[in-house]
């Protein structure tokens, strides 16, 4: 029973005070709460000047011990006089001005009620009556009013009905709920739903269940508490435990920016101040809004929920929705009324919450049932969630639920376990939901009008708890009367009671109380239903689909293991593995491996251990965050159980080997554990104490009782116990709890403390102390706190080495007892034993450990692959033998199995470092692949990235380390050190590997040592074996310093000095490696000067070069022994550079205009970065224009570049002179041309002025922005686009340049010739292509004949970046994680930027065809500039499209020309962070591009690029190596004697290794090789017509990268030791599965030609003839062929070079006709006619061929209706029929003509659909018994021989 008012007060007086309260003193249980002032006008005491009507309101206040007390606030105004009317009479101011006050205002007073009920009506009632009596003068004294509601007794539940008066003739009737748990909402709930809508509240609830901050707006108080009520009533089971204020005062604002959550009401008067809240969602009642703030967050209710209780909620709230549509609607459908309607919402709920919750005792855990029951929820409310998630979603594949978890881990969650967890307490209707109702749900959850009868039932049940009798309604409560109210100006103030006769009352009550009996009704106790459990939920979902074949494989190798079977596990192995992912297939290994546990021990040997800790790893490797603790828990009593004894009384247990995973350092995962065994335990305990338990099996109908079932009964039986028995069962129980906690100190000191104390990695990582963050564990007990550390020093153990892992563990543990002790009340005696134990635990632990490691070492080791030995090139020597290793697949699937195929990928084997290379070599880890070979390999010179990687290997589910090593050659290995290597001996390879690829110096690369025994890097001081050449480089030296006068050599980046301060300058020089000694005067440089004698032979060198020999084959000028030139030559060659001393970067031997002095060059040279000045490289020898390479200007040199010459100075200064003999170099130059000489005559002035008065004759800067109008050129430019057929019409290619080179590409779909034509009639002589940057536009003077375009190229870095990235595109590191980046995403992104380098290449190529000169000047001169002038020279001139001249190219542009190659390739430790920048092979790559469109231009073949780009990176040739000439001459490589090679196998150069290669195989050699003489090639540039190179992309894992050619012939050879007999059964198949990315494709699918070389080899061989060599006998076969088809029409021809591409794409191509004639370009058939074509073949025939008597090609006429078909025909004497293929390289036969059956074999007639242009002899028919065949042979003469051949065949017969 409980008092229905606690208090009762009058406040007022317009302050806020309070005025009288009865009665005086607090009660005992509820004090009197304070502040209530504040409540009562919550938006702040003030006067008004009308009346306003009296209001009510309950308002609600939360005392410390969270009690809610209800205050009723009813309050009326009174009228007072205005002070301030007084006061001005008083003062007597003038009346005019004062502001006309009324003479009363009305100040409010209020009456009071708080209680601890909530029944707002009653109150209502109450405060009514008083405030009546007042008013309306009733006689009842109000002392006795108030006396009695003060004294009204209510009981709090139980249904009964009261009724009271307050003894003023009035009458109340109080129902009370019939189950207090169950909230009364009223209709609170249904108006809030129809004040925000369904989804808002929605919204609310998941916010209030999710912890985030409410605020309710609305003018109307009662409204704000109603709203607070009805959220609070749907979130029943769940109790809110934050801040909850459903009215707060104006004054206590402040109170919401508080950062815990609340649900607070404040009246929207306020709602200004409520703006700047950033984190609380607002509910406007009055408006129906709900705003959330764009950083808060909502998870809601998980789908198919919500939208379930969406569809219920509005069938309750809007029934007449459902059939808004329907043609005959029902004619009522309205809605319930509220009260009722109110409760059906709240089964909603309800419903939702059992849905949520259904199965939640089956995860409760019992600890300990006396003295009182204590609960504890089990393992992680993870686990929980996830089953919950389970079940009602019906699969565990569920994604970890964002509201659940949140729910979940919530206090009000953390609430409801410690209300509802007691087995024994009065239960529900929840409870009764849960329990009972769970099966109905689940079948009714889908049909929403089952649900809503379900809902209807429970509604009804919730009304009734609220009224349960509804027919009494005999209120009977006074009112003020109308006229009293308005009445109401003269009205008395409230009187002020006498609070003695109100305490007599109150006093007479108690004392009455005190006698009377106690009225209460005895609260039922039960027993609480547990519900279904969670494991029902599994059977009916879809958990089990397409698992059972999974299942079963694990079962299976389980068996396998324990019956010894290790061959047949082995295979299942890495099914299993896979199959482990599944979580039914984890569970059911945990149960497998159970059954063979016997006695709490199973001994394997150690194949079976291994195996069953493999799969124990693997299970814990796999799981999801959710389900670890469960498979964890599971295998825990296994791990101590699996053992294998490794020597006398050494026994090695398998957790030892699990202990890597983070579960075990989780300390809620550890007491989840202990609570589940303890509970186990105590089970266990009463259940012997029950005798049998006979009864209860038998009550629970065979079902087991669960721990909570026995604990109630054991509640109830409790009071019956006599104390002895009390005790005797709380100290059995404490006992069970203690030695529990003893067995979990061992077990975790078992899968704590690491086999090698030594290291561990699992404390390392997770730092075990840290783990109190991890666990919410707080120790109440200080004094265990306290215990703990000085037992810990205390212990008698101190062992040096392992005490750290030793404290850690010990830490560990005893926070664990600590914690879990304190929670199961664990007595403080028994905690002291704990933890004086726990360090000897740890120790004796850490003692049997180390001689399990001691044995574990001697153990042999699990036989593993054998490491298989790569081959070596001869001179590469093993620096590091073979360290095991795992390959990991990286992001290319191909190897993986995942894009089909074996997945040769993880492989297992070893890493071998050699000087040269970096190799691994080992076998696939699948057993169904294990057969097969993986090489992976790389030189070690191409590494460019290298980092450590942590990597988890899916059969050992070790975390070990590894590396990832990236190489330029498109090649990745990741690699994880197996367990067995060191970790020191890996860090000796990394140090190792770094030494390799950074040396001191170039000659430490394996180019300069290999062959020199086992040192690793040769140190830069050694003595030199080539004498003569070091002697030559020091006296060239020597002698540079002699003759270097003013000029300078330096290496560091020159900035030109200033003319002023030249001595300065001359100090900067002395500090390089050649410093300048003396100053020769200038005049003493003459031309004339002598080579001294010690340089005759540098010199005779020099003129061997290549760059010599190409000048003379241009005719760009000879050098003969004396040195002279004839005159009329325009060019001549310059020994000015003879000792580098003018640029050190370029060629000793260069090419100016003949009229130039060497002096000129030597001041001109200035004028240009790093003094790379204009020299011609190229000279086109139809009009004669060169091409010239220089580096850009220096910002000077620009300046004086563009300065006007007639400018007027006073003194010409020295810069103006340079820059006159720099316009005089470019003068030279453009006069050398015979164009200029042709069109200005002798007369050079007239020649200026005719330029200059043609408005197109003046120089002009190409701006990008304008394109230029053009009129036709005058010789149309002759070569051919690409296109195979193009090369017929001649194309006038000239889109303007700058449009072209700004990307505005030229107006033709596929980039090819547009018609505005980029030259004028009158163009510039010389084009100077600069960069952008530089070029500033200046003025320039119309005299000078030159025009500059200025262009816009990518510098290094650029280069460099887009390398990086399309290394990660082509070889990414990991599959990847964004699907978004696609591998054409990643190229894109890449921005390998080919098609600007071509752009400019072939705006070059035309300005050359078309006789204008061009001169590239970009960046230093040394990058792009080669690149462009390379390409420029490939496209223009056929020669450079063959062996030769391609080697030429690349020795004169790229190697004499000083591309930095070592610097770029960052090929030492000085260039090492400079990074590489591929320059050549980007420069190979548009060679590659060109190659793809004119398949038939090039001599070589597509390898030889990918040849090239892979060795010059590699080092492994001397020729890529160092930066320039002069380098090459000091180191002495540069002239190699020529009697020097001693080991012939050891190539210095790549271009000797190619010839000598190429002699022995056309590897390298274009079959397709067909050129047009003086032919010039325009490919299309556009990123669309460029394809990605498959050298980035292909790899080889069977053997290795192809490049390295002796390799492939050693693996061959051991492959030929077993040859094959001659098959000539024919029934073996001819057939091989070829894998990419594993066979070498060449190899083992051959092109049709080379295969037949190879043949043609074989046979000769055994014929034991001397073979041929393969170039002479093509040459043959060519020659033959072309007198062949020489009467050939030119049509013909071009039909010819189009098919002659299919050959190269299909990869087999046609093998009739050896110079590239497909067979179906013409009806040709080849029989003996043609003699050339039959005695090729044969010379090699297959093995079928001696049946074989005449064979080629007919058309046969098809059935009926069916056209012409060529057919390959073979008539066969033996088997005496006639066959026909598909092609000549058909195996299967598509038809049979039995010869037997032929009648007759007549000349024919042309049929319809017939070939067209066959002569009408050459048609002939064959008559069958069955039917007559149309043939037509390819002339009169093959059907003759045709029907000869047939007939002959048949007269045999």
């Amino acid at each position: 029973m409980i008092l229905l008012a606690d208090y009762l007060e009058t406040e007022g007086e317009g302050q806020g005070r309070i005025l009288q309260r009865f009665p005086e003193k607090d009660w005992e249980d509820s004090p009197f709460p304070q502040g209530i002032e504040l409540f009562c006008q919550p938006s702040g005491w003030q006067l008004v000047p009308e009346r306003q009507p009296a209001s009510f309101f309950v308002a609600v206040l939360t005392d410390i011990n969270s009690e809610r007390h209800y205050c009723a606030c009813f309050t009326f105004w009174e009228d007072l006089d205005n002070p301030q009317v007084r006061k001005t009479e008083a003062d007597e101011v003038d009346e005019e001005l004062a502001v006309v006050q009324p003479a009363k205002v009305f100040a409010p007073k209020s009456l009071v009620l708080v209680s601890r009920l909530d029944y707002t009506e009653v109150f209502r009632n109450c405060l009514g009556l008083i405030y009546t009596i007042h008013v309306d003068g009733l006689t009842v004294p109000l002392e006795t009013v108030i006396g009695n509601l003060l004294t009204c007794v209510i009981p709090i539940a139980g249904g009964s009905q009261r009724t009271i008066t307050l003894g003023a003739g009035d009458r109340q009737v109080i129902q009370t709920p019939i189950n207090d748990s169950l909230p009364v909402s009223g209709s609170s709930v249904a108006q809030l739903f129809r004040q925000l809508g369904i989804v808002n509240v929605l919204y609310l609830f998941c916010a209030a269940l999710t912890e985030h901050k409410i605020l309710f707006l609305s003018s109307s108080y009662q409204r704000l508490t109603d709203a607070c009520r009805g959220l609070l009533a749907i979130m029943f089971p769940l109790k809110y435990s934050f801040t909850y204020v459903p009215i707060l005062p104006g004054k206590l604002l402040e109170v919401l920016s508080t950062p815990t959550p609340f649900i607070i009401g404040v009246n929207s008067f306020f709602r200004s101040e409520t703006q700047e809240l950033l984190d609380v969602i607002i509910a406007d009642l009055d408006g129906g809004t709900v705003t959330i703030p764009e950083c808060v967050h909502i998870s809601l209710l998980p789908e198919p929920l919500l939208q379930q209780t969406q569809t219920v909620l509005s069938m309750v709230l809007d029934p007449e929705l459902e059939v808004a549509d329907h043609a005959f609607p029902p004619l009522s459908t309205q809605p319930s009324a509220l009260k009722i309607q109110d409760k059906e919402i709240r089964a909603v709920f309800l419903w939702l919450f059992a849905r949520l919750f259904q199965g939640y005792r089956w995860c409760l855990h019992i600890i300990r049932i006396h003295p009182e029951p204590n609960i504890h929820i089990r393992l992680h409310t993870h686990t929980h969630t996830q089953e919950l998630c389970a079940a009602f979603l019906g699969q565990r594949a569920l994604s970890e639920d964002d509201f659940l978890m949140k729910v979940l881990d919530g206090m009000a969650f953390a609430g409801f376990v410690s209300e509802r967890g007691p087995p024994y307490r009065a239960t529900d209707l929840f409870d009764d939901l849960v329990a009972n109702e769970v099966e109905r749900i689940r079948h009714e959850e889908a049909c929403p009008h089952k649900v809503m009868n379900h809902v209807k039932e429970l509604a009804e049940q919730l009304f009734k708890n609220e009224n349960p009798y509804p027919a009494v309604a005999m209120h009977k409560v006074q009112r003020p009367s109308e006229n009293s109210q308005n009445a109401a100006q003269n009205q008395t103030p409230f009187p002020v009671l006498d609070e003695v006769a109100v305490q007599l009352f109150i006093d007479h009550a108690a004392a009455k109380l005190k006698t009377a009996p106690p009225v209460v009704k005895a609260e039922l106790k039960g027993m609480v239903p547990s519900g279904p459990p969670l494991d029902i939920v599994d059977r009916n979902g879809n958990v089990m689909a397409n698992s059972a074949r999974r299942l079963e494989v694990v079962r299976n190798c389980i068996t396998y293991i324990f019956e010894n079977k290790m061959l047949e596990a082995k295979k299942l192995m890495p099914a299993v593995l896979r199959a482990l992912k599944g979580r039914a297939a984890r569970v059911c290994l945990t149960q497998e491996l159970n059954q063979h546990v016997l006695q709490n021990r199973a001994v394997l040997d150690d194949q079976q251990f291994d195996y069953i800790v493999r799969m124990m790893n693997c299970t814990l490797q796999d799981c999801s965050h959710m389900d670890e603790h469960g498979i964890a828990a599971a295998l825990l009593p296994l791990v101590t159980a699996f053992c294998r004894k490794l020597g006398a009384g050494i026994t090695q247990f398998a957790y030892s080997c699990v202990q890597e995973h983070m579960v075990w350092t989780n300390m809620q995962f550890w007491e989840a554990m202990f609570y589940s065994d303890v509970q186990n335990h105590i089970r266990a305990l009463y259940l012997e104490t029950e005798d049998g338990g006979s009864s209860q099996d038998g009550s629970g109908g065979g079902r087991e009782i669960s721990a909570l079932e026995l604990a109630s009964e054991q509640n109830r039986l409790w009071p019956t116990l006599t104390k002895e028995m009390q005790t005797e069962r709380v100290q059995k129980e404490e006992s069970t709890v203690f030695s529990q906690a003893i067995h979990y100190a061992n077990r975790m000191s078992y899968l704590l403390l690491p086999l090698d104390t030594s290291k561990n990695r699992l404390l390392r990582s997770s730092g075990l102390g840290d783990v109190e963050s991890v666990s919410n564990s707080y120790v109440t007990n200080s004094i265990a706190g306290s215990m703990a550390e000085s037992y810990d020093t205390e212990s008698g153990f101190e062992d040096a080495e392992s005490s750290d892992v030793a404290n850690s563990v010990v830490r560990f543990i005893n926070r664990f007892v600590d914690k879990v002790c304190n929670e199961s009340g664990v007595t403080n005696e028994h905690l002291k034993a704990l933890h004086t134990m726990i360090p000897d635990i740890v120790q004796m632990h850490i003692e049997t450990l180390d001689a399990v490691h001691r044995e574990s070492k001697r153990l042999p080791p699990i036989q593993k692959p054998k490491l298989l030995r790569p081959t070596l090139l001869p001179g590469e020597e093993l620096v590091m033998d073979g360290m095991r290793v795992h390959l990991i697949p990286d992001g290319r699937e191909e190897a993986t199995g995942l894009m089909g195929g074996p997945p040769l990928l993880p492989a297992e084997g070893a890493i071998f470092l050699t000087t040269y290379r970096l190799i691994f070599k080992g076998t696939p880890t699948d057993p169904l692949v294990g057969e097969q070979v993986v090489t992976r390999s790389f030189p070690i010179a191409s590494l460019t990235k290298e980092k450590r990687i942590s990597v988890t290997l899916p059969m050992d589910q070790f975390v070990q380390e590894g590396l990832q090593l990236r190489s330029c050659t498109f090649q990745l290995m990741k690699i994880a050190f197996d367990e067995e290597v060191a970790s020191d001996l890996a860090e000796v390879f990394r140090k190792h590997m770094h030494k390799l690829r950074y040396p001191q110096h170039v000659q430490g690369t394996f180019a300069f040592t290999v062959g020199q025994c086992g040192k690793l890097v040769v140190e830069h001081k050694t003595k030199d074996k080539n004498q003569s050449l070091k002697t030559l480089s020091k006296n060239l030296v020597k002698s540079a310093k002699r003759t270097i006068g003013r000029q300078y050599v330096t290496r560091k980046k020159y900035s030109p000095p200033t003319w002023e301060n030249r001595s300065s300058f001359q100090s900067e020089l002395d500090e390089d490696e050649i410093s300048v000694s003396e100053e020769v005067d200038q005049s003493s440089l003459t031309l004339s000067s002598t080579i001294r004698s010690s340089d005759r032979q540098t010199m005779s060198n020099v003129v061997e070069r290549a760059c010599c020999r190409d000048y003379q084959r241009l005719g760009l000028g000879t050098l003969s022994n004396s040195l002279t030139r004839s005159k009329n030559e325009p060019f001549r060659i310059s020994t000015v550079n003879r000792m580098y001393t003018v640029c050190r970067s370029y060629p000793g031997l260069l090419i100016v205009p003949q009229s130039i002095p060497d002096t000129t060059i030597q001041r001109i040279c200035r004028c240009y970065r790093q003094n790379r000045f204009p020299v011609v490289c190229w000279r086109n020898s139809r009009t004669k224009a060169v091409l010239l390479r220089s580096a850009g200007l220096h910002a000077k040199g620009v300046v004086g570049f563009f300065k006007s010459p007639n400018a007027p100075t006073a003194v010409p200064s020295q810069a103006d002179s340079t820059s006159l003999e720099q316009e005089k170099y470019l003068q030279a130059i453009i006069s050398s041309m015979p164009s200029y000489s042709e069109s200005s005559g002798r007369n050079t002035l007239s020649g200026f002025t005719s330029t200059h008065m043609s408005t197109s004759g003046g120089a002009k800067v190409i701006s990008l922005s304008q394109p230029k109008v053009s009129g036709k050129a005058r010789n149309p430019p002759r070569g051919k686009w690409g296109s195979i057929r193009g090369s017929g019409r001649l194309s006038a290619y000239n889109p303007d340049v700058g449009t072209r080179l700004a990307g505005k590409e030229s107006p033709q779909p596929n980039g090819g010739p547009s018609e505005a034509l980029f030259l004028r009639q009158q163009r510039a002589y010389l084009y100077i292509i600069g960069d952008k940057a530089q070029l500033k536009v200046r003025k320039q003077d119309s005299f000078q004949q030159w025009e500059v375009v200025p262009i816009e190229v990518c510098d290094v870095r650029q280069v460099k970046n887009s390398f990086k990235k399309l290394m990660k595109a082509c070889v990414p590191s990991s599959p990847p994680s964004d699907p978004n980046m696609s591998f054409l995403r990643c190229l894109e992104d890449s921005e390998w930027m080919l098609h600007r380098v071509l752009q400019v290449s072939v705006l070059v190529v035309e300005l050359l065809d078309t006789g204008s000169s061009v001169m590239v000047s970009l960046e230093d001169g040394w990058d792009v500039t080669t690149q462009v002038v390379s390409l420029v020279q490939l496209l223009s001139d056929p020669y450079y499209r063959t062996f030769d001249g391609f080697r030429l190219l690349v020795e004169k542009e790229w190697l004499s020309f000083g591309h930095r190659f070592s610097h770029r390739g960052a090929q030492t430790l000085g260039s090492q962070s400079s990074g590489f920048t591929p320059v050549f092979l980007q420069f190979l790559d548009c060679v590659h591009q060109i190659h793809l469109q004119f398949p038939m231009e090039f001599e070589f073949s597509q390898y030889y690029l990918k040849f090239l780009a892979y060795h010059y990176v590699s080092n492994r040739f001397r020729t890529f190596l160092l930066d320039s000439d002069y380098e090459r001459i000091e180191l002495g490589v540069l002239y190699e004697e020529k009697g020097e090679r001693k080991s012939p196998q050891v190539c210095k150069s790549v271009w000797d290794y190619i010839d000598r290669l190429n002699k022995k195989t056309p590897i390298f050699y274009n079959y397709m090789f067909s050129p047009e003489d003086y032919e010039v090639l325009r490919p299309y540039t556009f990123v669309s017509n460029l394809k990605v190179w498959d050298f980035y992309m292909e790899e080889t894992l069977s053997e290795g990268p192809s490049y390295d050619w002796e390799l492939r012939g050693r693996q061959e050879r051991v492959a030929e030791e077993t040859p094959e007999k001659p098959d000539t059964s024919g029934t073996k198949s001819q057939r091989r599965v070829v894998w990419p990315c594993y066979d070498s494709l060449s190899k083992v699918v051959p092109d049709a030609i080379t295969k037949l070389l190879h043949d043609l080899q074989s046979l000769e061989a055994e014929l034991g003839q001397t073979s041929e060599k393969w170039k002479d006998t093509w040459d043959k076969i060519k020659t033959t062929q072309r007198t062949e088809t020489k009467l050939e029409s030119k049509v013909r021809h071009h039909q010819r070079r189009s098919q002659g591409v299919y050959l190269q794409e299909s990869g087999v191509g046609s093998s009739i006709n050896l110079a590239l004639d497909c067979e179906a370009s013409a009806t040709s058939t080849p029989v003996a006619g043609r003699p050339s074509t039959s005695t090729l073949y044969s010379q090699f025939q297959s093995t079928e061929s001696e049946n074989r008597s005449f064979e080629g090609i007919l058309f046969k006429k098809g059935a009926l209706l069916k056209p012409w078909k060529p057919r390959w025909f073979v008539l066969d004497k033996t088997k005496h029929q006639l066959r026909y293929y598909e092609s000549r390289q058909d195996k299967d036969c598509k038809g049979v003509i039995e010869l037997a059956d032929v009648e007759s074999v007549t000349p024919g007639t042309p049929a319809m659909g017939a070939p067209k242009n066959i002569e009408e002899k050459a048609f002939f028919d064959l008559k069958t018994t069955k039917r007559v065949y149309n043939f037509c042979a390819q002339d009169s003469l093959n059907a003759q021989l045709w029907m000869d051949s047939v007939q002959s065949c048949l007269s045999d017969a």
